[in-house]
This record gives structure tokens, C-alpha cells and sequence, in this order.
């Protein structure tokens, strides 16, 4: 089996080697690995233009000529980044969106440590948003730095409020509780009983964590050594989860949402569901306007038109807890490019003024040092006054929590596991408690796996096991 890999894992190398040679010469620029997102044009722009005119150049570091950057949208991925990096033709800077991901690129070697880079600059991860440093920080080292920030908060479309006479939600926190029967208010049905408007959508990748850690639940002990995603404030969570779907039928189950795809027009997926007016509420991070600008703030021939959707935004409900999960965009150097100390600009460029202004304007999600979400340009962008809600963003980035790691087991093999058992529940498959035990089996025995491959963690955690148990 391990021939077989290490065969198919040449063969990647090779096919990534020739289509390489295939590419026009290159052309000097640095290349960004990311996503196709319209907004990384005028980042790039600015980036180009703060290069040129010296603004990245630090005291005390010599200066090299301007590069420029360029984005390379067609390599996105952990698999193509690693294995084009370690045929020598790899990115100078791409983009990481989570721990797992940042793990795997740190033990392949592709990740450039930049921590004293960092001090030699004088910039510090102490002025970001704590619930994205865990995709920047790998075994106290740091690699990289947060493009962006987010906390998901509750999108309500406001003319369904006015057409069933409801209020909306106070901008105050709200529990459950309060929420499940105004949910079920606005969930219409057909005369055949079929659901025509949803009071609540979410994603479940994005429901279940929420869930999990309101209810007190965790994935591992505080020291990383074990899985505890079975405990009973964990299930309690998930079930309450489960519950939003087949016991308060107020968000489409997996069968409802495939009947949603079919509609065609807006296609699939929450966010196009919910510009649709498929949902009256859902849960959905701020970056949502990088798509529902085009009904809030439509526009013809450089002309503004009457809005076709008009939305207000509150706190997410909460649970026993009051906690959310945070999340965001990372972007680390490539150790193996020729280039990476004039990658480094991109890192100085990241934590300037100019760039988190721009993210916020673009709202591309929050800009990921603190103090530029609380600037008045923020909270009152005057190009989109109907925006009314920005403080909400604000202020609910302090209660994200970053997403749960351990340094012993594989990212990508825990993700793996989570994903088929959770996705068990949301189906109505598998019984939370059932699934989550088997989570936790299988998560554990892969940290085992981990240890036995690793004898440097395996003395980590074997200390870290006789702390905890008083030896």
C-alpha cells in the first residue's frame, strides 16, 4: 500500500512538473495561490501600488526591487500546493482556511516559519482576533498571517418580518428559546403541506460546532490528548441541533435541501437560498455581501437601482453559553520558494491600514486586526448606508472562539471522521450519541496512530498524560 502511494504521489509530482513546462516564462511577479473571488483584484491593485511606492519597506531590513503579485486561482488546494511545491514549481504565497491545513503544510515543509520575521518587522499576532491565531500558530511557531476574520451572525430578511407584522429581533443577546417560535412563524407552507419558506437556515458545518460548544461540549481535553466529543454536554449540543431540523421542522432537512438544488435559478447552497427568499433567517458570516450586494445595492450602467433584498442583522441565539465559532483566511510563504523573503512584503502589506480598510469596505469578511472594525469608515460606510449593522460584526467577534486543535492526530483524518458521522445525524441516520461515540473512538485511536509514527509527540504526550494524572 505505502509503494502504491508513494508511486501515485511520483506521478502527481511528475504531471505537476510538466504542466509547468507547459506555462508561458514567468514574468517576475510574486504568485498568490487563492480563490477567484472578484474582491482579490483590487487587493492585489493595492498591494502593487503600496510595493511600488516603497510604503512595505521596514527600517533596518534592506529593500529589494518592487515584485508585483499576481493570483493563480487554479491551483487552489492542500494537494496541489504540496505536491507543486516539492516539485520546485510551487506558489511564493497561498492561502490556508484552517488548522488542519496549516498542520499538514508545517510537516510537509512547505510553510516558511516566520515568526522572527515578524518581530524583525515589528508586527505581533497580539493585535488580531483571537479565533483565527490558531491557523497562523503551529507548535508555538508562527507561519503565517490572517487575511481575514469572521464570526457568523443571524442575516434577517427584513421585508418577510414586515409581511408577517413581526418585529424584528433587538440588536441584544437572545436564546433558543426566543428564536424557535419566531422561526416557526415564518415557516410557510403549501396547501400540500410542503414548505415554501424556511424560518431558519444554516449550514451544518457551520450549526453543529455552534451547537457543540453552547452546549458546554468540546472536541478534545484541554491538553489536546484526548478525544471527549462523546460527552454529554457534546451530545446534548449536537441533538439540539438535530432537533432544529426534525423536531422544531424549522430548517430543511438533507431531502429538502436536494428539492432547493432543483429549483435552478439561484442554484445551491445557503447563501443562494437565502437571496432567493427561500429563508426568513440564516446563519451566515459578513462575506455573504460579497454576494448579496447585488440585490441590496443593485446596479445598471453605473446607476443604483431599487433594492431587490433588504436585510438587518443580529446576534446569533445562544444556549446554555453564549460562545461562537470564529474562522478566516490565512496566508503563509511557501519554504521552498526562491522568492520568500520578497513574499514577506505580502505580510507587512496584511497588517497595514490600507489593507484591512480595504477588506472591510469589500466586506470580505472582517479585517483581522482589531482596531480597523472599529473605526467610524466601518461602522458607516457611506457608499452602503442601508448597512446598518456593522457594530453587530463588531462586537460579535469578541465572543469567536477558535476552532479546537490538537497537536496529536492528523487535522485531515479528524475532519474525515467528523464529517461522515455528523453528516449521519443531519441525515437522520445515526443518533447523536451513537455518532458521537464512534467520533471519538475512531479520533482517539487515530492519535494513537500519530503517537506511534512520532516518538518526539509521543514524549509530549506522555508527559502531558502524567501531569494530568497527579504522577
Amino acid at each position: 500500500m505505502q509503494k502504491l502511494f508513494g508511486t501515485i504521489f511520483l506521478i502527481l509530482i511528475l504531471m505537476s512538473l510538466w504542466a509547468w513546462r507547459l506555462q508561458p516564462p514567468p514574468d517576475g511577479k510574486l504568485v498568490w495561490v487563492s480563490d477567484d473571488n472578484p474582491r482579490r483584484t483590487e487587493q492585489i491593485a493595492l498591494f502593487n501600488k503600496e510595493q511600488a511606492a516603497g510604503l512595505l519597506n521596514v527600517p533596518g531590513i534592506p529593500p529589494h526591487p518592487p515584485t508585483g503579485l499576481k493570483l493563480d486561482p487554479s491551483n487552489v488546494g492542500l494537494e496541489k500546493v504540496i505536491v507543486q511545491s516539492l516539485g520546485g514549481v510551487g506558489p511564493d504565497i497561498f492561502d490556508c482556511g484552517d488548522y488542519k491545513s496549516l498542520s499538514a503544510y508545517v510537516r510537509s515543509g512547505i510553510a516558511l516559519d516566520i515568526t522572527d520575521a515578524l518581530k524583525a518587522r515589528g508586527v505581533s499576532l497580539d493585535s488580531v482576533w483571537d479565533c483565527v491565531k490558531p491557523f497562523c500558530v503551529y507548535n508555538g511557531r508562527v507561519y503565517g498571517w490572517p487575511s481575514n476574520a469572521a464570526v457568523n451572525a443571524l442575516w434577517l430578511n427584513q421585508d418577510m418580518f414586515e409581511k408577517e407584522g413581526i418585529p424584528l429581533p433587538a440588536k441584544r443577546p437572545w436564546t433558543w428559546e426566543e428564536f424557535i417560535p419566531l422561526a416557526q412563524r415564518l415557516t410557510k407552507r403549501d396547501a400540500a403541506g410542503h414548505v415554501t419558506q424556511y424560518g431558519f437556515l444554516a449550514d451544518w458545518f457551520f450549526l453543529w460546532p455552534i451547537c457543540l460548544y453552547q452546549w458546554g461540549g468540546h472536541i478534545y481535553t484541554p491538553d489536546g490528548t484526548r478525544c471527549i466529543i462523546d460527552s454529554p454536554e457534546a451530545i446534548a449540543g449536537i441533538q439540539f441541533a438535530h432537533d432544529l431540523i426534525y423536531k422544531y421542522h424549522i430548517m430543511p432537512s438533507p431531502f429538502e435541501e436536494a428539492a432547493l438544488s432543483g429549483q435552478g435559478g439561484w442554484g445551491q447552497g445557503n447563501i443562494k437560498w437565502f437571496g432567493a427568499g427561500k429563508g426568513a433567517t440564516a446563519i451566515g458570516g459578513r462575506w455573504w455581501l460579497c454576494t448579496l450586494r447585488d440585490q441590496t445595492h443593485p446596479m445598471q450602467n453605473g446607476k443604483p437601482l431599487p433594492p431587490t433584498l433588504r436585510l438587518r442583522v443580529v446576534e446569533c441565539p445562544h444556549g446554555p453559553l453564549r460562545v461562537f465559532q470564529g474562522y478566516g483566511r490565512c496566508a503563509l510563504i511557501n519554504a521552498t520558494s526562491p522568492r520568500a523573503q520578497e513574499a514577506l512584503d505580502f505580510i507587512v502589506f496584511m497588517t497595514r491600514k490600507p489593507y484591512n480598510d480595504l477588506i472591510n469596505a469589500q466586506a470580505d469578511a472582517n479585517a483581522a486586526v482589531k482596531k480597523y472594525c472599529d473605526t467610524p469608515e466601518f461602522l458607516h460606510d457611506p457608499k452602503y448606508p442601508e448597512e446598518q449593522d456593522n457594530d453587530v460584526w463588531r462586537d460579535i467577534m469578541k465572543l469567536g472562539v477558535p476552532e479546537e486543535v490538537s497537536p496529536f492526530v492528523d487535522g485531515q483524518a479528524v475532519q474525515r471522521i467528523l464529517d461522515v458521522q455528523l453528516d449521519l445525524v443531519k441525515s437522520n441516520q445515526k443518533s447523536p450519541a451513537d455518532a458521537l461515540h464512534t467520533a471519538a473512538q475512531k479520533i482517539n485511536a487515530e492519535i494513537q496512530k500519530m503517537l506511534a509514527q512520532d516518538p518526539v509527540l509521543r514524549r509530549q504526550y506522555e508527559a502531558l498524560t502524567r501531569k494530568s494524572s497527579g504522577k
